[in-house]
């Protein structure tokens, strides 16, 4: 048996007056979502327990059949492992993000949480001078993919009041940044960092362009190293992992999945969709299981961007689950699983403890008589059937025929 999980990431929305009352993923044109769904298994699963962080690293960990409330940790120790970085036990990975600070109305406010999805290659660049400047045997900078980068604090503490940079957009930051004070050697880090950002030239350029520069860095989402059972020993299954993001390839090196890494996939609205299921295609003749995570539906959610957000939800849905569908029927006994992780309403624009739908059609699985209605939030909730922890959701998937 083949199995294909394929997320994406913040699909999932409340409705929206201009949308007639649907939600984006309602809204959108998805055949091949909505075929799974009518011809297998339709319904919803809470992938974020109560008293739980509202993180793509809390869902991610649930739809990978890990209890949240016993796995948890933050998401810059799983950075971390993308990016090759080992964390020793009294080590603490920061996320650090790229982001631009704009005084509106007298304070100092959250103007973008990416530094306007700044491009990878600048912000090498950026990461890396900082790292020259300011990087000792306390404090060390490493560039990741775009805005997302990662500080280790070798002897600090997790124990640091930090808030996501896309859960404050357009809001004051010294409240936020008052809440840190405690430590104050981040808040100097933060200082120094900010200067040397003032005239970077690569900011120089983004202006000069047009462009939002990175005005500042922003830390958050900090933990040490977790430790998490093997992904094969835990389901008998070897697994692999595609995602542009290095929080989802970090879960994958942590639970022992091959991590594949897809030239053109860039975790933002330009990704390379079909790549994404070519290589799932081709991993899935070596492995038991591939899980394809799609960034860009929660990218859109985060910037308010409804029309970013039916395109992105329309592109996975006709480059990936359709490409996917299409080459999966090769082989005897599959089955697939198409899943939003949380939901990333563009009303709050950023994570929420909803429910979100799945849909599993495939080998073993019955299709009902007359369909689901197609592959939303409401037909989903329509249905009744609710998995209430989303760690064991993957056990449906996986369940002998």
């Amino acid at each position: 048996m083949k199995y294909i999980m394929l997320v994406g990431d913040g699909m999932g929305d409340y409705p929206i007056a201009d949308l007639g009352g649907k939600t984006p993923l309602a809204a959108a044109s998805t055949p091949h979502m909505d075929w799974i769904a009518d011809h297998g298994e339709l319904g919803l699963t809470k992938t974020i327990p109560e008293g739980c962080e509202t993180g793509s690293d809390t869902a991610n960990l649930s739809l990978l059949g890990y209890n949240p409330k016993k796995s948890q940790t933050r998401r810059a120790p799983l950075e971390a492992a993308s990016l090759g970085v080992e964390l020793s036990e009294t080590d603490v990975a920061f996320r650090c993000n790229l982001v631009t600070l704009a005084t509106q109305d007298g304070e100092l406010t959250m103007d973008d949480y990416s530094a306007g999805h700044i491009s990878s290659d600048e912000a090498r660049e950026i990461i890396e001078d900082l790292d020259k400047q300011l990087g000792d045997e306390t404090f060390r900078f490493y560039p990741g993919v775009s805005y997302r980068h990662l500080m280790v604090w070798h002897d600090g503490t997790e124990e640091v009041a930090t808030t996501p940079p896309h859960d404050i957009t357009g809001q004051a930051v010294v409240p936020y940044l008052d809440r840190i004070s405690p430590h104050e050697v981040l808040l100097q880090l933060m200082d120094h960092a900010s200067a040397i950002l003032k005239d970077h030239p690569v900011n120089k350029g983004r202006v000069e362009k047009g462009t939002k520069p990175a005005s500042h860095i922003w830390f958050w989402g900090q933990g040490y190293a977790p430790k998490l059972e093997p992904f094969e020993k835990k389901t008998g299954l070897r697994g692999a992992m595609i995602s542009a993001v290095d929080l989802l390839r970090g879960i994958g090196v942590y639970i022992g999945l091959e991590v594949i890494r897809v030239p053109g996939a860039t975790g933002y609205f330009d990704t390379d969709y079909e790549a994404k299921a070519a290589y799932a295609l081709s991993a899935i003749k070596d492995v038991d299981l591939v899980y394809v995570h799609v960034e860009a539906p929660d990218e859109a959610g985060h910037a308010g961007l409804l029309d970013e957000k039916i395109s992105a939800i329309e592109q996975f849905d006709a480059k990936v689950v359709g490409k996917v569908l299409e080459g999966i029927k090769g082989f005897s006994e599959f089955r697939v699983m198409v899943v939003t992780d949380h939901r990333t309403p563009l009303s709050v624009r950023t994570h929420t403890t909803e429910p979100v739908p799945f849909a599993i059609s495939g080998t073993g699985i019955p299709a009902p008589a007359h369909g689901n209605g197609g592959f939303s939030e409401e037909n989903a909730e329509a249905r009744g059937l609710f998995v209430d922890e989303g760690y064991k959701l993957i056990e449906r998937l996986i369940a002998s025929p």
